[in-house]
């Protein structure tokens, strides 16, 4: 049996504080302990922090993945994938996926939240900007080989990180879970026969705390036992006047332990467990920009607003970092789960068993107006989800083959108990200022909609992989996968208001309702109406690939790639939109099947005595049901509502580079960019950006009015044939150098060093459909840090975002569309010291 607890919050910052103390005295005591040793060697060189080929396990040169299930020599791998050493990690303060972001050009992070977090490669992954459980990540999560499904994991601190493998484009026929965009595989620290350990703590400004420490060794001659804390705080960046607290904290705990039992010499079983909490003041979006829409002028936000004498906006300067949000802001997640790996020497080959079992639990609290009106009191829909998964698959090499067959299980429960409410300014800021009920607080006071979300999601998988070495320079390999996915889902909002003689009614669309033509009943109807619905979805694919590698000379790979790959169709679970009767439009609650052409070449380069490395991949996706954000009035109602549909067809195309030096021990560098090339090559029936909504809808033959234009005639959807994807810039760089000296300080030998790191992204769209108000201008991030360094010890002061460049990380468009604009902030300058040991 494992328990499951909630450790009170008074007792998790006790733990923190006795966390930080000892973590400190150790780093601190550490050089004193060292300083009796004999350093008789010149310290091992560091590698370049962010090179896209950083070592992790090294074997002359070599840096050692498992990306193809076996280790491997990256550079034999004709995959495109970049791998991080934890070392690497460390040195560049990547302590969560949003911040690998900046050492990897083709991955793209956005989150306004734990629950509201998408993460891309090369543009491709999850639908930008909608949150809907019935639905799969294009990219997978793989921590010890277990699969993550909640994509919340990202925003969790590392625990004890060995390396990072970021595999780009389909990867169906060798992990379990089809992904047709790519997967994040990170591998933790394992337990050891010997005694080792490792302490870190930073401090920096904003209140910023953080402390790591992690001890392994044996248990018996055949048990070890390795056990790891991660702990981060820091201030929030954004100052909320109405509530005198700064929010977009940060409060996160992680624990990891594993135990590994070696019976014989061909068996291992490791047993894992981890448990992570988030609880911050989080997460609120700000003010960021106001536009023009064909709204009504007076359905507008500079309208509305003026209808309550005395309100302003605290700034409408963004990088002010002042917000007046009035609800209350909470974002507790908490995740934890166990595995058994068993690994057995079977033949010439190892059979590797994974069973896990995963819990999340999210509590979430928000202001769904963006200001400090009451319009919504409370917009929460907390959640838990159990999953559950096996994998069990053989991977036999021998001279002249080599394979991998698999089979892949994962069941998945999901509830999701919600609330919406609105409040006194509901009224004046929902209704049309034409209607008298617009002018009484009472009409939308209290309006309360109670949601009940389930979804059981059962997947099941056989694939496998074939590499033939024709010759010793020629390797075919084909991949295949089978896969059958059973959703059943079930969405029931019953909402309740006050009736116009006083009574507390159920907001029904159903006609035969006795309160159905009561005015008050209408208007709270026209907001949010109760609807029950049941989607399912079933469905068989066959998804299949073609690796073609040829060694051109020792030190230079090339290979081509073509894969079919698809991901899972969905289920709409946010609710749909309603029939003209009323009734839910279930023709849109289920949402197809992506299906993807991906064709990839590539060229791997060492040269100049293996000093220099030149990786190069050229590719070429195409998505036919494209899985994309949508906006509708379904067969006449006169209820907008977002929900996940299909786009005919989107093509991402591009060239990326990863290029790393080191010619000397004392000086190291990288550079790795990205080119992509993205658009929706058929999306007829898009949601319209902000500009072209909220006016009169146009009847056959009418021509839309120009953008901005208020009370205009819009059109019902938009056509954005040949318009960029979101979230993707056109041209991404990562680059950096270091350099290092011998030196001496306090009696220990070592080396002094500098480094520096940079980020660059270009313009991109942040919207589901590209709008004029939510394009972010492109911006670069400069990091800098310099310290002491020895095989044991190590002391730096860091800087990131040196310059305090000023950048939104995401703009999102509003409800009701008003023309507000709010906006996600990246953090700006930050710096601190770092000190940490092993032993």
């Amino acid at each position: 049996m494992i328990a499951r607890f909630m450790l009170p919050a008074t007792s998790a910052a006790t733990l923190k504080t006795m966390f930080y103390a000892g973590a400190a005295v150790a780093a601190l005591s550490a050089p004193a302990a060292a300083s009796a040793q004999a350093i008789d060697a010149a310290v091992s060189p560091q590698p370049p922090a962010g090179a896209t080929v950083t070592p992790a396990d090294v074997d002359d040169g070599a840096i050692i993945v498992t990306a193809r299930r076996r280790a491997e020599n990256l550079q034999d791998v004709p995959v495109a994938v970049a791998v991080l050493g934890g070392e690497t990690l460390e040195a560049q303060g990547t302590y969560n996926i949003n911040r690998l972001t900046q050492l990897q050009p083709t991955l793209q992070f956005f989150s306004t939240n734990p629950r509201n977090t998408f993460i891309n490669v090369r543009g491709l992954g999850a639908p930008f900007g909608l949150t809907n459980d019935g639905f799969e990540q294009g990219v997978g999560i793989y921590i010890d080989q277990v699969y993550y499904n909640r994509i919340a994991a990202a925003t969790l601190d590392f625990v004890d990180v060995e390396q990072i493998e970021v595999l780009r484009g389909p990867q169906g026929t060798l992990y379990g879970k089809n992904t047709t965009a790519g997967a994040i595989n990170i591998t933790t620290r394992a337990p050891t026969f010997d005694f080792e350990g490792k302490a870190e703590v930073s401090l920096g400004n904003y209140n910023f705390k953080q402390g790591k420490a992690s001890v392994s060794g044996p248990l018996g001659e055949t048990v070890a036992a390795r056990i790891s804390v991660s702990s981060t705080d820091r201030r929030g960046t954004i100052y909320n006047v109405t509530s005198d607290s700064w929010i977009n904290s940060q409060d996160n705990i992680g624990i990891r332990g594993a135990l590994l039992w070696k019976p014989t010499d061909t068996l291992n079983l490791t047993l894992s467990g981890d448990w992570n909490l988030q609880d911050p003041i989080c997460c609120g979006q700000i003010y960021a920009r106001v536009g023009r829409t064909q709204r009504a002028l007076n359905r507008q936000y500079a309208a509305l607003t003026a209808l309550f004498p005395g309100y302003a906006v605290p700034s409408t300067d963004p990088f002010d970092r002042l917000t007046d949000l009035d609800a209350d802001l909470a974002a507790r997640n908490e995740m934890g789960g166990a595995s058994l790996r068993a690994e057995w020497g079977l033949g010439d080959g190892t059979l590797t068993s994974v069973t896990a079992w995963r819990y999340w639990d999210w509590g979430p609290k928000n202001d769904r107006d963006f200001t400090g009106l009451p319009v919504y009191t409370r917009v929460n829909n907390p959640t838990h989800q159990d999953q559950y998964t096996q994998e069990l698959r053989y991977a036999y090499e021998a001279s002249r083959f080599d394979f991998v067959l698999g089979g892949f299980g994962f069941y998945q429960k999901i509830h999701t108990t919600g609330v919406q409410e609105t409040g006194r300014a509901a009224s004046a800021w929902l209704l049309a200022p034409s209607s008298a009920l617009s002018r009484n607080p009472a009409v939308l006071n209290g309006v309360l909609a109670e949601n009940d979300i389930r979804l059981k999601n059962l997947s099941l998988a056989l694939f496998g992989k074939l590499n033939w070495k024709v010759t010793d320079a020629l390797t075919i390999s084909p991949g295949v996968r089978v896969n059958h996915d059973k959703k059943d889902g079930l969405y029931n909002s019953v909402v309740t208001g006050t009736a116009s003689d006083g009574s507390r009614q159920v907001i029904s669309s159903d006609p035969r309702s006795p309160y159905f033509n009561d005015p008050w009943t209408a208007a709270q109807r026209g907001v949010q109406a109760s609807q029950f619905f049941e989607p399912q979805y079933s469905d068989w694919n066959l998804s299949y690939d073609l690796n073609i590698a040829y060694k051109v000379a020792p030190d230079i790979l090339a290979y081509a790639t073509y894969a079919r790959s698809f991901k899972t169709g969905g289920i709409n679970l946010n609710g749909v939109p309603s029939n003209p009767d009323g009734t839910p439009a279930l023709q849109v609650a289920q949402i197809r099947p992506e299906k993807v052409d991906h064709f990839e070449i590539g060229l791997k380069t060492q040269f100049w005595n293996r000093r220099a490395t030149l990786n190069v991949t050229g590719f070429w996706t195409e998505i036919k049901d494209f899985q994309a954000s949508v906006i509708s009035n379904v067969s006449g109602s006169n209820v907008l509502r977002g929900y996940l549909a299909n786009a005919e067809k989107v093509r991402v195309r591009g060239i990326e580079a990863d290029f790393s030096l080191r010619p000397s021990e004392r000086v190291s560098a990288y550079l790795n960019g990205a080119f992509t090339d993205h658009e929706f090559r058929r999306f007829v029936d898009a949601p319209c950006p902000p500009e072209l909504a909220g006016g009169t809808t146009a009847a056959a033959g009418q021509t839309p009015s120009a953008p901005g234009t208020p009370g205009g005639i819009s059109p019902a959807n938009c056509d954005v044939s040949g318009q960029w994807l979101p979230g993707v810039s056109k041209w991404a760089f990562s680059w950096g150098s270091e350099y290092n000296l011998p030196a001496n300080l306090l009696g220990r030998e070592g080396q002094v060093y500098f480094g520096y790191d940079v980020n660059y992204r270009s313009k991109f769209s942040s919207n589901a459909s590209r709008s004029i108000y939510t394009d972010i201008s492109g911006y670069s991030i400069h990091n800098f840090r310099a310290g002491f360094r020895t095989d044991d010890f190590d002391i730096f002061g860091w800087v990131r975002n040196a310059f305090d460049e000023d950048y939104f990380e995401s703009l999102a468009v509003t409800p009701g569309n008003t023309g507000l604009i709010s906006a996600q902030l990246g953090d700006p300058r930050t710096w601190g010291g770092t000190i940490k040991f092993s032993f």
